[in-house]
């Protein structure tokens, strides 16, 4: 029996769309898939270092291991972008507000707000930069499955890779060389507060060369650091 080209056209259209459907469950799962490698590898490069390239800039990428990063610098991290890193399951339920309202601290500048470091790395790492409520829905699933699948100690150690800290400068061991001359296992507790007070927006502050700004930031972040051993004992 023959079929008619009527009876063809819903056909094809209904083909076409579930070829569609499949390929962005393939592309929403791929996340979550490579979480499981990036557990045990360094990511060879997250989204947001080739959407920057793509726009002309450089990656300068170097991966350290979680041991050959100082402890001032993990300190100031966790203090300034996450205290409650050992309390809450890749989401900070509790101040979730803050990610829709992106809140704003006293010097004007863009806070973290909610943004827990697993929900930065999952950003970093599979989404792009600019906020909409599609990437927030998003991010919220893949960091909670990050937190689920990875240590916190992983956690911390890869986003401490990938952060953005100024054009084209990604991780503690780029960023240390860049701007104090040095490795990421010696910089200093002060230059670490530095580094912290910078991550809010890397594109307008310059750790190596800090402003009044910058520098008020950095003090508000030593002052935390110096009750932070109770922010880190999941990292132990």
């Amino acid at each position: 029996m023959r079929v008619s080209n009527a009876e063809r056209a819903p056909r094809r259209r209904s083909g076409w769309f579930r070829r569609i459907a499949r390929l962005v469950l393939l592309v929403l799962a791929m996340p979550f898939a490579v979480t499981l490698a990036y557990r045990v590898m360094p990511p060879p490069a997250s989204a947001l270092m080739l959407l920057r390239a793509a726009g002309g800039e450089g990656i300068d990428y170097r991966w350290r291991s979680a041991d050959k990063i100082s402890r001032h610098l993990v300190h100031a991290v966790v203090v300034s972008e996450d205290a409650r890193i050992c309390q809450h399951n890749g989401v900070d339920w509790n101040v979730l507000q803050g990610l829709v309202k992106e809140a704003f601290d006293e010097d004007g500048d863009p806070v973290r707000g909610g943004s827990t470091i697993a929900m930065q790395t999952a950003k970093n790492l599979f989404l792009w930069p600019h906020r909409s409520y599609v990437r927030k829905g998003l991010e919220i699933p893949i960091s909670l499955w990050i937190d689920y699948t990875w240590p916190k100690r992983r956690i911390i150690e890869v986003y401490l890779n990938i952060a953005e800290w100024g054009p084209g400068v990604y991780g503690a061991e780029a960023a240390s060389q860049r701007y104090f001359k040095t490795s990421a296992a010696n910089l200093s507790a002060q230059q670490a507060a530095l580094l912290a007070a910078a991550l809010p927006n890397p594109m307008i502050y310059t750790a190596g060369k800090p402003g009044p700004r910058l520098r008020r930031r950095a003090q508000r972040v030593r002052a935390r650091m110096r009750g932070a051993q109770a922010h880190v004992r999941c990292f132990e």
